[in-house]
């Protein structure tokens, strides 16, 4: 058996322009561009990346972006006060918080400040709690929502499936579990107390890895013919790693999600169409009157 490897840069391409085709239309409505504003405080290399492919692509899809960049030495206050005003601008209809944030900062705070009706991450406390209710929020957290279309995208059996998630973070374990519940899967979310970590993981017919440790997911981990979501994404001497092993699972998984090409094309995805999913939400487009 060789794994089907998931190509994340397709299906994320074909979701940007999904969202550009609904952007020209409200173009053509006389609306204006979706807006992304993202916060950059801070000297964190990974995060410069991230923000740098995001400032690519969001005009592509006909998104204007906006960096805002404080220096590193800012208070949670200056920083709160940055996104109130963003919250007050009309103009404005995401805003995301790049995180993680300095030391000195109380990121929950700043993060908590986002009007949960512009929060392009999904991470605002009442947009999680809609998505724990099995409600669903303006905008999901891009990381899990990818992963999710992933599976939708090759046909991976959800309904009943047996998924395990390595990671309990609030940016992707616990909403990636979530989301696997609202699609009928039976999830488990392993983490650094599990005991029998390798044998709890071989029970999954869905591994999602995220836990940020670079080769840690072998094929002592998989079961045959399971599908492997690696979301690991380490950067080592200026390359990115996952959590996973490839030439060690790729032989016996059904479906492997590769670093990089995997899940980190379909976050960038996510966001844009989460702006647009924002910017619908509060211009929506016009009616079209009958009769």
């Amino acid at each position: 058996m060789t794994a089907t490897i998931i190509d994340g840069r397709a299906v994320g391409l074909t979701i940007r322009d999904q969202v550009a085709t609904a952007i020209t239309a409200r173009l053509a409505n006389g609306q204006r561009p979706p807006s992304l504003h993202v916060v950059l405080c801070g000297d964190d290399p990974a995060s410069a990346t991230y923000v740098r492919i995001k400032s690519q692509v969001a005009p592509k899809v006909g998104i204007d972006f906006t960096l805002h960049t404080p220096p590193a030495t800012t208070t949670t206050a200056e920083l709160v006060a940055l996104v109130h005003s963003l919250n007050a601008d009309a103009e404005v209809d995401a805003i995301l918080v790049q995180i993680p944030l300095p030391a000195q900062i109380d990121e929950r705070a700043v993060l908590v400040a986002v009007d949960p009706a512009k929060d392009a991450d999904g991470f605002h406390p009442l947009n999680f709690g809609i998505l724990a209710q099995g409600g669903t929020p303006p905008a999901l957290p891009g990381t899990p929502a990818g992963c999710m279309e992933l599976l939708r995208h090759y046909d991976i059996p959800l309904r009943g499936a047996r998924a395990v998630v390595i990671g309990r973070s609030t940016i992707v374990g616990r909403p990636m579990a979530l989301l696997l519940i609202a699609s009928d899967a039976t999830v488990t979310v392993c983490h650094s107390r599990t005991v029998n970590l390798a044998a709890v993981c071989r029970e999954a017919d869905i591994l999602v890895s995220a836990i940020g440790k670079p080769g840690f997911v072998d094929a002592s981990f998989v079961k045959p013919g399971a599908c492997v979501i690696d979301v690991g994404t380490t950067p080592i001497d200026g390359t990115v790693h996952g959590d996973v092993v490839r030439t060690d699972v790729e032989p016996v998984a059904g479906w492997l999600s590769p670093v990089p090409g995997g899940v980190g094309p379909m976050t960038i995805a996510m966001l844009m169409r989460n702006t647009l999913a924002l910017a619908a939400a509060r211009t929506p487009m016009p009616q079209t009157q009958v009769g």
